[in-house]
């Protein structure tokens, strides 16, 4: 038999797509119990301590709600708290989950405002602070994402921030830190966010499962003038239960809520956020050398131009149809390692979708996975004949070795 016909994938696969993220086996083992009581006991007793630890991960010194949900459930959470139906909320998309925010506003009766900067694009600021100059307290909400986990672009919602308080508005400011939660750096009390939203699979290391949405006083006061909040999606008695099953609005998630406090554990207490920050720039910025390496002679070029505008949680490649599709089937039956699929850049009808994959580096990872992602797909470019530049593994190697 040719070496050729010998798939090498035999062994750990290892999935490098943008979430569900790997699974420490710590929280697996933490997860892998009998059912625990409900009641009393060791259970109940954390909770106070998990809450303040995703405080922690947000910065905020605020409130968070913990819902049994993806984070779509988090989005519905955060309007049903904030905004009525027929209030006008304006949207910030440069990406398919903003644009899914979007969409969801729409399905709950709210008159939504688009602003679509494109998929290659940062947002304008000129033209975000022309419309909030011109708005006449109609936009209640200004929705938008930190990282848009489609076209990997991180969104500057400090400057956004600052734009908005420079125009005198007072809508609240709501972010989907879906993708960058854990990963990128955020400060939602010093950056002026208003709700945060995030879920457990990515950067908290979690199987998906858990919504989180962290708000502060404005918003609690916001919810408290509406005329109708969901019972489900509430989350005043979430954030201040008078009783364990208030946190959940029934019956706990118990084994994920074990899951995730071990995951915290590891995130907050042991490595710390700063440091996992710190963690993913550099891992962040060995994926992009890589890509950087491979395109002086190919068709590899990252979706996000300019690397301040990149997430450091996933990182979007485009490399011309059919080559995506190629190389993420080729490097799953021979090298045992899954890319994510290219999301929300063309439809999937269209043949230039296998023409995308994006690159997963987000929460439990080091530099030996990111390395062997890097080195996989190199391997995948040359076992299909795909042109590219060399010294993709040197210019990544030299990143994590602290030379560059």
């Amino acid at each position: 038999m040719s070496d050729q016909n010998i798939s090498l994938a035999a062994g750990r696969h290892y999935l490098a797509i943008p979430g569900p993220s790997v699974m420490p086996d710590r929280v697996l083992n933490a997860m892998h119990v009998a059912a625990p009581n409900i009641y009393t006991g060791p259970l109940l007793d954390m909770m106070d301590g998990l809450v303040a630890d995703l405080k922690a991960v947000a910065c905020t010194k605020h409130h968070v709600a913990i819902y049994v949900s993806n984070g779509h459930g988090g989005w519905e959470a955060s309007l049903a708290n904030t905004v009525a139906p027929g209030e006008k909320v304006l949207v910030l998309v440069n990406g398919m989950f903003g644009q899914g925010w979007a969409n969801h506003a729409m399905g709950l009766g709210l008159d939504v405002e688009v602003m679509d900067f494109g998929k290659r694009a940062a947002w304008d600021f000129d033209k975000i602070a022309d419309r909030l100059n011109t708005d006449q307290g109609q936009i209640k909400a200004i929705l938008c994402a930190h990282v848009d986990t489609s076209t990997s672009y991180k969104n500057d919602l400090q400057r956004l921030r600052q734009v908005m308080d420079q125009a005198g508005h007072q809508a609240l400011l709501l972010a989907d830190c879906i993708a960058s939660m854990g990963c990128d750096r955020f400060e939602m009390d010093a950056w002026g966010v208003d709700v945060a939203i995030s879920s457990s699979q990515k950067g908290l290391m979690t199987p998906p499962g858990l919504g989180l949405v962290w708000f502060n006083d404005k918003a609690a006061e916001r919810q408290k003038i509406l005329k109708q909040v969901s019972p489900y999606w509430n989350w005043a008695p979430r954030a201040n239960p008078e009783g364990f099953y208030q946190y959940f609005n029934g019956t706990a998630p118990t084994h994920h809520l074990l899951g995730l406090r071990e995951a915290l554990t590891m995130l907050v207490h042991e490595e710390c956020i700063e440091n996992a920050w710190a963690r993913h720039e550099i891992l962040a910025r060995a994926v992009w050398a890589a890509c950087d390496a491979w395109g002086q002679g190919g068709p590899v070029e990252m979706q996000v131009p300019e690397a301040q505008d990149r997430g450091h949680a996933v990182t979007g490649v485009s490399i011309g149809a059919p080559n995506g599709t190629k190389l993420r089937d080729w490097l799953s039956e021979n090298l045992g390692v899954t890319l994510g699929i290219g999301l929300g850049i063309v439809s999937p009808d269209d043949p230039d979708w296998h023409g995308h994959f994006r690159i997963g580096h987000m929460g439990h990872v080091n530099a030996h996975m990111v390395l062997g992602t890097l080195g996989a797909i190199d391997t995948g470019l040359k076992a299909l004949g795909i042109p590219h530049g060399d010294g993709a593994l040197t210019a990544a190697s030299r990143i994590c070795a602290g030379q560059d």
